[in-house]
């Protein structure tokens, strides 16, 4: 792969933010970003286990979803005090996903407050992820296609990002959001998918306090080297045409799929990443043909 770093700055002003990197859809890494908050301190895993201590989560691991389950279904529960004391004692792949502050701990919401970047944010969805020190989330984009500001906390955390025009190159899985499954992000194997090398993108670490803008539609594998947490908070699409697609991939790409693999399970599973394969592997016999 062909990656290269974020921009990185301390602090932006509105206008900046607007005019070179969400108009122009470009990640920006904002280091210490959430240390402006009057309750900062509140932000980390102590606070949570203090405060939610008690609530069962569901929890994932990093082996892909059996064809004959859901794939958005957890691998087991556990209340959130044994999570959490469980990621800090040990290594461990565990993590959760897509935790709503708004229903699962409101009070949180009073400890920070919305950055005044210019983005119109979808305040009933601010979400929590987490994950232990060897925990990763296989390489995706969001099925909404929002632009989102995703805040680290604690441990730090890997990222890498590619814009669309990469996923001929990442193995794209048709009718979904992600990549074949068996792609090793940390350590490539490009004789076995020789296309991975080609693809362009960004390398990304951040640490406690941190806050790095993903522009919409961007596709992202995110590893946490060390126990930690993240905050998202989202955009919706704003413009007629992605959001437009946007339906599509939610209502339309999205329930296709789950029929199919509904009907089909392991067969429909190794199908669609029997075409990935093919169709990245055609994409790299033409990349090669036009540097002739």
């Amino acid at each position: 792969m062909i990656l290269k770093k974020v921009d990185v700055v301390s602090d932006i002003s509105k206008e900046d933010f607007q005019k070179n990197y969400f108009k122009k859809k470009r990640p920006l890494l904002i280091k210490n970003f959430a240390a402006r908050w009057d309750a900062f301190d509140k932000w980390n895993l102590a606070y949570i286990r203090e405060k939610a201590g008690e609530q069962e989560v569901p929890l994932y691991d990093n082996k892909p979803a059996s064809a004959s389950k859901s794939s958005d279904e957890p691998v087991t529960h556990m209340k959130m005090k044994e999570y959490i004391d469980t990621i800090k004692s040990k290594p461990s792949d565990l993590r959760i996903f897509f935790y709503i502050i708004t229903d699962r701990l409101p009070e949180l919401l009073k400890n920070f407050t919305y950055p005044d970047l210019g983005i119109r944010f979808f305040k009933r969805l601010p979400t929590l992820f987490f994950g232990g020190s060897e925990a990763h989330v296989l390489m995706h984009y969001d099925v909404d296609l929002g632009d989102f500001l995703h805040i680290h906390f604690e441990g730090k955390k890997r990222i890498l990002l590619f814009d669309q025009k990469q996923s001929a190159f990442l193995y794209k899985v048709p009718l979904s959001v992600h990549t074949v499954y068996d792609v090793d992000y940390e350590n490539p194997d490009y004789e076995k998918f020789p296309a991975l090398q080609y693809a362009e993108g960004y390398e990304i670490f951040m640490e406690h306090g941190d806050a790095l803008f993903i522009p919409g539609a961007f596709w992202h594998f995110n590893r946490y080297l060390e126990p930690g947490f993240s905050l998202s908070l989202r955009a919706l699409p704003n413009k007629p045409k992605v959001f437009v697609n946007m339906l599509y991939h939610v209502f339309i790409m999205r329930y296709t799929d789950k029929i199919l693999r509904k009907l089909g399970k392991e067969s429909w599973v190794n199908y669609k990443q029997k075409w990935a394969y093919e169709k990245s592997n055609e994409a790299l016999e033409k990349h090669l043909q036009t540097k002739k």
